[in-house]
């Protein structure tokens, strides 16, 4: 794999804007969490014109926000570290934006919900985006939005070679309201999106890539993720129900990890929770009803915190592809000779960084 040129990697280090090294080119970014964000931001940086499609109603990916009556709920990712310091020069243009959680000591629990062990990683802060987790991605998509050139409700069905220009490609798209249309002209497509679906997508249209087996050996877990508001609970105030930590992993035999999501600055202050579940737990579930999984959810969050109220809002989400058990093992494929890559958090683990970095290399590499 051709790593990024120096050139572009020592403008970046002093927060310049990286110019093309060639003339500027016409790129497809297919996903708009944050591997395909941060990707087509550089990729833009770089002078060249870039176009995201993404299926969801707006960019996040997996920093997805669900809102109720009660508040936000954070349903995927749930708060992200910084250890390269690429992610830091990028997170201080939008300063302010992110703000670190009071919930740095993250509990361990038993399988009977009593703590563990409680420590912090050793000089790491938690940190989310306020009001709610997919507002960084959002900042980062915007320029794009205005320009016109993130096109969101959109799944790309269909990559081919451009009938007017066969050293191009063009993609076939869908709308969630029914509508279709083609997208020529691209000189280079970037899948950001989770490795079995780049690679189902690479083999419905008939593209052969040298990755195929480097994207099956990829594994993610599945998650459900079960989201509760208490309305008669209102934090700060005497009628906070449970336990008195905001965070924690457990390891009962349904669920990985629970966040009092208002304990996350820039939250309203009603008491609302995310449960998620174990990747063992989850898969064996993961074609269960909905209402048959949220009921054995609940039960087992009484179990681990000791709050038996009725909660006032229930709703629950599907991860298909949540958290990488095993890896790709390096931070992006690129074939420059097709003008075809794939990027994610899955090529190098699974943390929020793990995907911006994925996404930047990527990019440096085919500008």
């Amino acid at each position: 794999m051709t790593r990024f040129s120096s050139r572009s990697s020592d403008r970046l280090k002093q927060g310049q804007q990286v110019a093309p090294l060639g003339a500027a080119r016409r790129f497809a970014v297919v996903g708009a969490g944050m591997a395909g964000v941060a990707c087509a931001r550089t990729l833009a940086q770089a002078g060249h014109m870039v176009t995201v499609f993404e299926k969801a109603p707006q960019p996040g990916g997996r920093t997805a926000a669900l809102a109720s009556p009660f508040g936000s709920f954070d349903s995927g990712a749930q708060y992200f570290t910084v250890r390269d310091a690429r992610f830091q020069r990028a997170l201080d243009t939008v300063s302010g934006l992110c703000r670190a959680w009071s919930a740095t000591t993250i509990r361990v629990l038993d399988a009977a919900g009593r703590v563990a062990t409680a420590a912090p990683p050793p000089g790491e802060a938690h940190w989310v985006a306020a009001p709610a987790m997919d507002a960084l991605v959002q900042a980062w998509a915007a320029p794009l939005a205005r320009e016109g050139h993130l096109h969101t409700r959109t799944a790309v069905t269909h990559i081919e070679r451009d009938a007017m220009r066969p050293t191009a490609w063009q993609l076939r798209t869908e709308t969630l309201d029914g509508g279709s249309q083609v997208y020529a002209g691209f000189d280079g497509v970037v899948l950001a999106q989770p490795a079995p679906l780049s690679r189902a997508l690479l083999q419905q249209s008939g593209v052969s890539t040298p990755w195929d087996d480097a994207l099956a050996g990829v594994d993610i877990a599945p998650c459900w993720t079960l989201m509760l508001a208490f309305a008669q609970a209102v934090r700060p105030g005497l009628t906070t129900l449970g336990p008195q930590w905001n965070a924690a992993r457990s390891t009962h035999h349904r669920i990985a990890w629970l966040a009092r999501e208002s304990s996350k600055p820039g939250r309203t202050q009603i008491e609302r929770w995310t449960v998620q579940a174990s990747p063992a737990w989850s898969l064996e579930h993961l074609n269960d009803e909905a209402p048959r999984v949220q009921a054995k959810l609940i039960k087992a969050f009484a179990e681990v915190t000791g709050i038996r109220a009725t909660p006032t809002h229930a709703e629950m989400r599907r991860w298909r592809h949540a958290q990488t058990q095993k890896p790709l093992g390096q931070s992006f494929l690129w074939d420059a000779s097709l003008g075809l890559g794939v990027c994610g958090d899955w090529c190098l683990g699974h943390r929020l960084e793990d995907a911006f970095v994925s996404g930047l290399e990527l990019a440096l590499t085919a500008a």
